[in-house]
């Protein structure tokens, strides 16, 4: 009782804002626009079976990328595509403090992934770590928040810590893949290990060229995780 009139409270003071059109959502109780919620162009079969993109016909079964590149998780899935609106969205989250969008992503992949991602067999949710500046001047990590809402949901234990982010690196966004991936293999490194971790999912709010999960999973395998999946919001570079 005492729980739901509490909710009832934050929800008078901080109302549900809709994470495209930024306004009350209505009815209460939503996490999103009803008419909002087709302006993401959401990720449709058929798709590479390591990294989730979007591909031209089933008759292939990776993308380009994957294709041209070593990887070393097992496999992943994304939400969205990472056109527009997503990146207004992402922005919004990231710069202009609209966490509460990460609820409605949270909900939304633990609904259209619960099965497959239970079917993972993995102990825990991993967020891919921010750098310890980068935390303090944004006030949170939304892979964190986002692994934390998509556990909730599907009883999944969240492992912030295995993982932490030791070095700033160069911007990604005008390095080629293989640069991508040499500025990152250094950042990333061992955080608290358990033994009894075979198997994790990480998560994170976009994934392109795939640089940052690829470091990320090398690290944890050199920590003797034997699987490595992953979860992401947005997924870039489809080929349709």
């Amino acid at each position: 009782m005492f729980k739901q009139f509490g909710e009832a409270v934050l929800e008078v003071l901080y109302p549900r804002r809709c994470p495209v059109c930024d306004q009350i959502v209505m009815p209460k109780g939503r996490l999103i626009c009803e008419a909002c919620f087709h302006k993401f162009s959401y990720v449709h079969q058929p798709v590479c079976k390591r990294c989730g993109k979007e591909i031209l016909s089933d008759a292939v079964e990776y993308c380009r990328d994957c294709t041209k590149h070593r990887r070393s998780f097992e496999y992943g899935m994304a939400l969205i595509n990472y056109e527009e609106q997503a990146r207004r969205t992402m922005a919004q989250i990231k710069y202009k403090n609209k966490r509460q969008y990460l609820d409605f992503f949270a909900e939304a992949m633990a609904q259209r992934y619960g099965k497959q991602i239970l079917a993972m067999h993995a102990a825990a949710l991993v967020p891919v770590p921010i750098h310890a500046s980068r935390r303090r001047r944004r006030g949170f990590n939304q892979a964190e928040l986002l692994a934390y809402g998509i556990g909730r949901k599907l009883g999944i234990a969240v492992y912030p810590e295995m993982l932490i982010r030791d070095k700033k690196t160069m911007p990604q966004k005008k390095l080629n893949p293989q640069e991508r991936l040499l500025n990152l293999e250094q950042a990333f490194a061992a955080g608290v290990a358990d033994p009894t971790v075979e198997s994790v999912i990480l998560v994170d709010d976009i994934y392109t060229t795939g640089s940052t999960i690829e470091a990320c999973t090398r690290t944890l395998r050199k920590m003797g995780i034997k699987k490595v999946y992953f979860l992401t919001i947005c997924i870039g570079g489809g080929e349709r």
